[in-house]
């Protein structure tokens, strides 16, 4: 059994209504899910609308490697710290995709002493959100088909049908397939494929909508086809939308559970930060908002991804106004980033570890230039020594101006981030955050993607392939070029190369390939070699994972 799972196990969950009442939710805007697992009520969420909001602070953090970050466990450390201090908080992370639960990563629910549960049941199916999300936007590729099919009234052009189909999980073979063989009672043959479903536009659409109102809205803008004279079909034209909408009628409800200590923790929607913009659903944080003095909510991968498209695209659009940023980082991977393998990251190494900081420096500074005042926090690790931990704080407090907190919540729960909950706290009763995206509505799609590259990234350039050029100017000439942009690269480098680590400049950001998102309101730019559906690793997780004679479910991490 692991350790994570262990802990989770050990610990005594609260009915979920005693959780809700800590947040002030009444048991009758409860609709349980089990003993420790709740949707709440729309009408009370719809109640929430005249209360002022809380503190808003984003968890974000360098760019990931094998040696581990610890952005959730932060998160979730955070909130229980801000809790320990008096402070009323709650917690708005995303669901985890089966993906990766199977995959390499494992789940999404924290670690140590820092999680949130029931840990089995939040990845492993959960609510069943993202089965809705899957359906639906399966239910429109269906339709798509079953439109051509029967006549084309809307002059669909079956080479350019762009809605592909989704699957909650990794599987490679799936990522270019053909459709309709065996005659004509199955449909035109036609090429196709599957992306993974956190990487699908019923997802965003889902997380960044206001209300059911607004998502059966979004879902109707959504771009299926093309005409042969080039015009977009929508999935509105197909009336596809209100069945979709009625399949995502419950999965819309933000979901509460508990952390380890007892915080609320809503915990709802979930894109992936290197394929889409990386950040749970505005429902969940406007209502954790409305119900908690701080909120604390993480965006997914390294700062240049899941911050970037937090402040660019959710921000934004939400009109949310983020009131300080931590940067979680590691002395393994900084170590890492500066050149150590992961064999020899439990030896003290303060050259390779003054090498690979610039990561962490780049990340700061890229967080400071949308206003957001930050924090460091350095997530404590057994094999740390404290020469290590000192040149950290040094740098940061020389170098980059900013305070590198240690943190130990890993091990000690909120108790180990009191002091980063301090230092939040007063970073967001100074009132210095003056939060601005990155660029303006009005700037070109292909100037949007040349500012991320070179002020977030420090390319040097852009090289847009034909196709995608001819694409972006075709969504200006269409209407779409006001709107952001979701950058779709690897994680764990600023360039599209994964092998520089550290804080590369003078590359240049190749984009492949654009994909239009109507619905959810961005254009997608896919970026080197990144893929919208993954593949298992070698040694998948899923081979390790069972139900013990018992009725357990061992191995999950």
């Amino acid at each position: 059994m692991s350790h994570d799972l262990a802990v989770a196990r050990a610990a005594t969950l609260r009915p979920i209504a005693e959780v809700a009442a800590t947040a002030g939710i009444p048991a009758d805007a409860l609709e349980p899910y089990g003993k420790h697992i709740a949707k709440l009520d729309a009408g009370y969420l719809a109640g929430l609308k005249g209360r002022p909001d809380g503190k808003l602070v984003l968890v974000t953090a360098i760019n990931p490697t094998p040696a581990g970050e610890g952005k959730t466990t932060t998160t979730i450390g955070l909130g229980d710290g801000l809790n320990r201090i008096g402070k009323r908080a709650v917690i708005a992370l995303r669901e985890p995709s089966l993906g990766p639960v199977f995959g390499t990563k494992g789940g999404a629910t924290g670690g140590g002493k820092a999680q949130v549960l029931p840990m089995e049941a939040i990845n492993l199916h959960f609510t069943g959100d993202f089965h809705a999300i899957t359906s639906a936007h399966n239910l429109l590729a269906a339709l798509v088909d079953n439109h051509v099919y029967w006549g084309n009234a809307l002059g669909i052009d079956t080479r350019r049908i762009v809605w592909r189909r989704v699957l909650d999980m990794n599987d490679r073979a799936l990522r270019a397939i053909v459709n309709g063989l065996g005659g004509a009672g199955n449909g035109y043959s036609r090429e196709d494929g599957f992306d993974i479903t956190v990487a699908s536009e019923v997802m965003a659409c889902f997380c960044l909508a206001d209300d059911l109102a607004d998502l059966e809205a979004r879902l109707s803008r959504v771009v299926v086809a093309y005409t042969r004279e080039k015009k977009p079909v929508t999935a509105g034209q197909l009336n596809a939308a209100g069945a979709m909408t009625a399949l995502l009628k419950d999965a819309i409800k933000p979901n509460l559970v508990q952390t380890i200590e007892g915080s609320p923790a809503l915990i709802h929607g979930g894109p992936f930060a290197n394929i889409a913009h990386g950040c749970n659903s505005v429902i969940a944080t406007r209502t954790a908002l409305k119900l908690g003095d701080y909120v604390v909510t993480e965006a997914g991968f390294g700062a240049d991804l899941g911050a970037e498209t937090f402040f660019d695209i959710k921000c934004r659009k939400a009109g949310l106004k983020p009131d300080a940023a931590v940067v979680v980082a590691t002395v393994r991977a900084l170590k890492m980033n500066g050149g150590v393998a992961k064999a020899d990251l439990s030896r003290e190494n303060l050259a390779a570890l003054r090498a690979g900081i610039v990561n962490l420096g780049r990340h700061v500074e890229n967080v400071r230039a949308f206003g957001v005042p930050v924090v460091v926090a350095i997530n404590h690790f057994t094999t740390d020594t404290a020469a290590e931990h000192q040149l950290i704080a040094d740098i940061c407090r020389d170098e980059f101006g900013v305070e590198a907190v240690q943190c130990r919540h890993w091990a000690d729960g909120a108790a180990g981030a009191e002091e980063l909950a301090q230092k939040v706290v007063a970073l967001c009763e100074a009132g210095t955050a003056h939060f601005q995206p990155l660029y303006p509505d009005n700037l070109s799609l292909e100037g949007k993607i040349l500012s991320v590259a070179t002020r977030i990234y420090r390319a040097d350039d852009i090289a847009v392939a034909p196709k995608a050029a001819a694409d972006l100017k075709a969504f200006e000439a269409a209407g779409y070029g006001h709107l952001p942009v979701c950058m779709a690269k690897t994680q764990v480098s600023f360039s599209a190369d994964p092998s520089l680590l550290g804080a590369p400049t003078g590359h240049t950001v190749p984009v492949r390939e654009v994909r239009l998102s109507a619905g959810a309101g961005f254009v997608v730019a896919i970026c080197g070699d990144i893929m919208t559906m993954p593949g298992l690793p070698k040694l998948p997780a899923a081979e390790a994972i069972h139900v013990s004679g018992e009725g357990l479910i061992e191995g999950l991490f």
